[in-house]
């Protein structure tokens, strides 16, 4: 979790999978990665997991992520 400025910043590389294969959710200050790729035979041949805690100080009303067209996954929250 990086500070910048008024707002907290999670950064992730999720280039090897699909916008539809990635999960990220947020409870109690907790934000949590998740992403499957699944093989032609429905078989799970790649995942990542990442969780962090968000500083007390975040508004928890203000996540939101993005995904930049080279695959990075960017969650952003503001400080109150």
């Amino acid at each position: 979790v990086r500070a910048q400025g008024d707002t907290y910043q999670v950064v992730a590389d999720v280039s090897q999978f699909e916008p539809s294969d990635i999960v990220v959710t947020t409870s109690n200050c907790h934000v949590a990665i998740q992403a499957e790729k699944m093989a032609e035979d429905g078989t799970i041949c790649d995942t990542f997991t990442h969780k962090c805690q968000l500083p007390e100080d975040t508004d928890p009303l203000s996540v939101s992520c993005a995904l930049t067209e080279a695959g990075t996954l960017v969650i952003t929250a503001r400080r109150r």
